[in-house]
């Protein structure tokens, strides 16, 4: 669920598909990053509006692309931008979604339904071209993840849950057995959150965050492309599906329970991973990977939520490994 920085430190329909948009302009400006340009940008009609979407390699290769879905609600694909280095042997599509990062943001209300963020991911597939893919959600972007794979479209190649929001319920449970195990000061400075927003409730909770959300320090890649991405998160759009505080949902996710979706799942084709430290807890990832015979689980040492930052290397060479597999499948 939650950015790779603190939260709270952060805290148009009717266009007909095959038409031709410009991206606005400048999309980004350019900084030395370190990471290669985008071969494609396009802004892709879905319902409320149009989502950016860039891909880096060629979208006709020999081996099915990799689409990513960002976390949030609200984030961007700015977490992914590691993940490019995957294009060396097939395209890596990474998008926005409406509300969030660089995609137009109507700010209705009325377009913030899970049902609709899982519509957006078959737009952006046939807007693509694509006949077949990969998929891996991250955060939030499990939840999506999830809800699409349980639909069992033809495309689908493989699924990557990461990290995923699979239950509020299971969430909640994990953010609050993860707080019982900081500091009792810490915890203590958490607990006055109840009361309102304070400063002393910020540092429990940003103590949190460095447990277990992001445990290394942002690397200066990913600092000059989110500077060159100013409009990154949108906390309107968290704050309406979640809410505040880490430890409860007050939002329109406040009853999301996927958890009957896991059986709807292929076994083969997916596979359930997380950080060692992670939000979503080695033991509960564990726990939704047994309830989907045949699917594979793994943890990756030493990092927290924030997988492609806390230990990037392990994390890209993870889902190479992982595709492979899915490829030989095929």
């Amino acid at each position: 669920m939650s950015r790779m920085v603190g939260r709270r430190e952060l805290l148009a329909g009717g266009l007909a598909l095959g038409a031709t948009f410009a991206l606005p302009r400048p999309l980004f400006a350019r900084k030395a990053d370190g990471y290669p340009a985008p071969d494609l940008e396009k802004m892709v009609p879905v319902e409320g509006g149009r989502v950016y979407v860039r891909v880096n390699g060629k979208l006709d290769g020999a081996k099915p692309p990799i689409v990513m879905l960002h976390g949030g609600p609200g984030g961007d694909h700015e977490h992914f931008m590691p993940a490019v280095a995957l294009a060396d042997e097939r395209a890596v599509i990474l998008y926005d979604q409406l509300d969030s990062g660089q995609s137009d943001r109507p700010n209705d209300p009325k377009n913030w339904r899970v049902e609709r963020f899982v519509d957006e991911i078959e737009l952006v597939r046939k807007a693509l071209g694509v006949d077949r893919w990969h998929l891996l959600g991250h955060s939030w972007g499990g939840t999506l993840a999830l809800e699409y794979g349980a639909r069992r479209p033809a495309a689908l190649r493989g699924l990557a849950l990461a990290s995923p929001l699979v239950s509020t319920r299971s969430w909640i449970a994990d953010a609050n057995a993860l707080r019982g195990q900081l500091p009792a000061d810490v915890q203590a400075e958490i607990a006055s959150c109840d009361k309102g927003p304070s400063r002393v409730c910020d540092d429990g909770v940003n103590a949190f965050y460095r447990a277990y959300n992001g445990r290394e320090p942002a690397k200066p890649a990913a600092i000059a492309y989110a500077g060159a991405h100013p409009n990154g998160f949108n906390p309107k759009l968290y704050n309406a599906m979640w809410g505040p505080s880490e430890f409860a949902c007050t939002g329109s996710l406040k009853d999301y329970d996927g958890e009957p979706l896991l059986a709807r799942l292929d076994g083969r084709r997916t596979i359930f991973l997380g950080g060692q430290y992670d939000e979503a807890r080695p033991t509960t990832l564990a726990g939704f990977a047994a309830c989907v015979p045949g699917a594979e689980y793994a943890t990756i040492p030493g990092s927290a939520h924030g997988i492609f930052a806390d230990r990037t290397l392990e994390t890209v060479a993870l889902i190479r490994g992982w595709l492979a597999r899915q490829d030989a499948k095929s």
